[in-house]
């Protein structure tokens, strides 16, 4: 007893007005350090970038201005455009396919199968190994196949085109089981007894039970699938590097190029095109930023309130 009264004194102690009063004058002393790194590490950044859009520089401190005649240009560039639309697409493919596959393999081992733990760990693996050396490894494999046809992923943009669908999903579909799994197992029994008392298969119960409830892991999921999608750029510069090229108009088109990887070879391209660089990565800011938006409203509407 004496033990337990001691405890509530405690916690009385430091519930009172007295010792709360000065930690809530003083909060911005605990904010202080994140806020600093977040104006140091983005703010800034991002800032100086959206004004060097309007500037044609070679360095950040040697700039001219000259408005929108980047964007004018970044618009005008069709390597951007045909970079835009294959991500666009590789976006959806890669958006359907890694949800699909994950939620099944995430639903198959919440069913109490034998060795679930382990299949969790194999399949969670892939996410840890680095894109660069992902795309170097799955280049050899694909290559060694493709030999055989005398082709590879280089010289043929369809097969560029799904060896970076085929490694996305290998790489991702681990992470985003990983928190199906979760939001599986966050569905409440109670409701699943129901159905299966009032005579629901296991397909009734799937769609009008489980999915309904799994919906805020569902929104995580395909926000972070979309937007990885559209930044995907390690996997893209080993694996392709943009290659198989064609000729359109008189410019050369890198024709498994993606948005992040356009970006940073206009920016390298020479000194008097990273305004036009600059510009690109603004657009594609607010591409991704919309799209997200988009995405989380029209996924979080259909969540279940629980």
């Amino acid at each position: 007893m004496c033990i337990r009264d001691r405890k509530n004194r405690d916690r009385a102690a430091l519930n009172s007005p007295l010792i709360r009063r000065p930690i809530q004058k003083c909060f911005w002393l605990f904010l202080l350090p994140t806020f600093a790194a977040f104006c140091i590490g983005f703010l800034y950044p991002f800032c100086k970038g959206f004004f060097l859009s309007f500037c044609d520089f070679k360095t950040t401190k040697n700039w001219t201005w000259v408005g929108i005649k980047n964007y004018i240009a970044a618009f005008q560039d069709k390597s951007f455009g045909h970079a835009f639309w294959y991500t666009a697409l590789f976006a959806v493919v890669s958006l359907v396919l890694i949800n699909v596959i994950a939620f099944a393999i995430a639903y198959a081992l919440t069913r109490g199968i034998k060795g679930s733990n382990l299949f969790r760990t194999v399949f969670f693996m892939p996410n840890l190994i680095g894109g660069i050396v992902l795309g170097y490894i799955w280049s050899m494999i694909f290559n060694g196949i493709l030999i055989k046809y005398s082709t590879s992923v280089v010289l043929e943009s369809k097969y560029g085109f799904w060896g970076l669908i085929i490694l996305m999903c290998w790489q991702q579909i681990g992470y985003m089981m990983i928190i199906y799994v979760a939001g599986l197992q966050s569905v409440p029994e109670d409701m699943l007894e129901a159905a299966r008392i009032d005579g629901a298969n296991g397909w009734q119960t799937l769609w009008k039970i489980t999915i309904p409830n799994v919906m805020p892991s569902i929104t995580i999921c395909t926000f972070l699938t979309l937007t990885n999608s559209f930044k995907l750029y390690d996997q893209n510069l080993a694996l392709t590097a943009g290659r198989p090229f064609i000729q359109q108009g008189g410019e050369v088109i890198k024709t498994t190029e993606m948005l992040a990887l356009n970006i940073v070879n206009s920016f390298y391209a020479s000194a008097r095109s990273r305004g036009v660089g600059q510009a690109k990565a603004v657009i594609f800011f607010v591409l991704v930023a919309v799209l997200s938006i988009l995405q989380l409203r029209s996924t979080k509407d259909k969540e279940v309130q629980q």
